[in-house]
């Protein structure tokens, strides 16, 4: 297997999450002629195509000789997109390793749709990425195949590596639909929060402009300071808060209102939906 840096890459969708991960291994130096790009979409095609890399609307052309090939379609049409591949590459000697980012679809899905006429099924990687790897701040878990190697998890390790700052391996599949009620849609948890936070201040008379400018700074040192601290989040949250003081009134509220629930049951119902769509979708 090839190091990223002279593989062949080939992304079978050309939406957000491809075009972020591209321009993540652009900004690493990875030759853009090494990457080839299928999106029947003329317009997602056209902005790949200004990223200087190559692109067709062909899935065959663009994984056919690839040595790493990322699936980023959606979910309702990984098993054509798979068993297209499979076609392909029955004349292959070697098979790709796949990295698969249609979220909810199992890897037992996957090596179905993808085993060649010989019977052989490729290498493959699950990964929930998450929207901020568009502005290389992502955060990736990932689970393997059995038959996944080191030398080939390091491959995508360093793919994952060029938008994610945190990249997870979990050694149960079933926890990757953990990681996409934490962290695959945690973003959004996030935005709402920051809403009613804007919200709360501007209905007391701070002007939108300014409570958007001091909720967004604040959330994002708040965030730095988690990454960069060798406190816990439970210390960090100590450390701002006085007794009897303004924070701890704004808590007591939280508490008061069973918060630590509200974000239990939302994470489990973001976990129980991911895995649902994977018994439908897989089908």
């Amino acid at each position: 297997m090839p190091a990223l840096q002279s593989s062949k890459l080939a992304f079978i969708g050309g939406g957000n999450m491809a075009s972020a991960i591209i321009g993540g291994l652009l900004s690493q130096g990875i030759n853009k002629q090494n990457i080839t790009v299928s999106e029947p979409w003329e317009v997602n095609r056209n902005k790949i195509a200004d990223l200087g890399v190559k692109t067709t609307t062909s899935n065959v052309v663009a994984g056919g000789e690839a040595d790493l090939v990322i699936i980023a379609v959606k979910p309702q049409v990984t098993k054509a997109v798979c068993e297209e591949l499979a076609d392909a590459w029955s004349k292959r000697e070697t098979l790709p390793v796949v990295v698969s980012i249609a979220a909810g679809i199992t890897l037992g899905s996957l090596q179905q749709w993808l085993k060649t006429s010989d019977g052989r099924t490729t290498h493959l990687v699950r990964v929930m990425p998450n929207t901020p790897a568009l502005v290389g701040e992502g955060a990736s878990g990932l689970f393997a195949s059995a038959d996944v190697t080191a030398e080939e998890k390091e491959l995508v390790n360093a793919l994952l590596g060029s938008v994610s700052k945190a990249t997870e391996w979990v050694d149960k599949e079933e926890l990757i639909d953990v990681v996409t009620g934490l962290s695959g849609s945690g973003p959004a948890y996030f935005f709402a929060m920051v809403e009613h936070l804007i919200a709360s201040a501007t209905a007391l008379g701070l002007p939108a402009e300014q409570a958007t400018r001091l909720a967004a700074q604040t959330c994002l040192g708040a965030g730095k300071m988690l990454t960069e601290s060798s406190d816990s989040p439970t210390q960090l949250r100590k450390n701002v808060t006085s007794p009897n003081g303004t924070t701890h009134a704004a808590l007591e509220t939280f508490n008061a209102q069973h918060f630590d629930q509200v974000v239990d049951k939302a994470v489990k119902a973001a976990t129980s939906r991911a895995a649902e769509l994977g018994n439908t979708l897989g089908k």
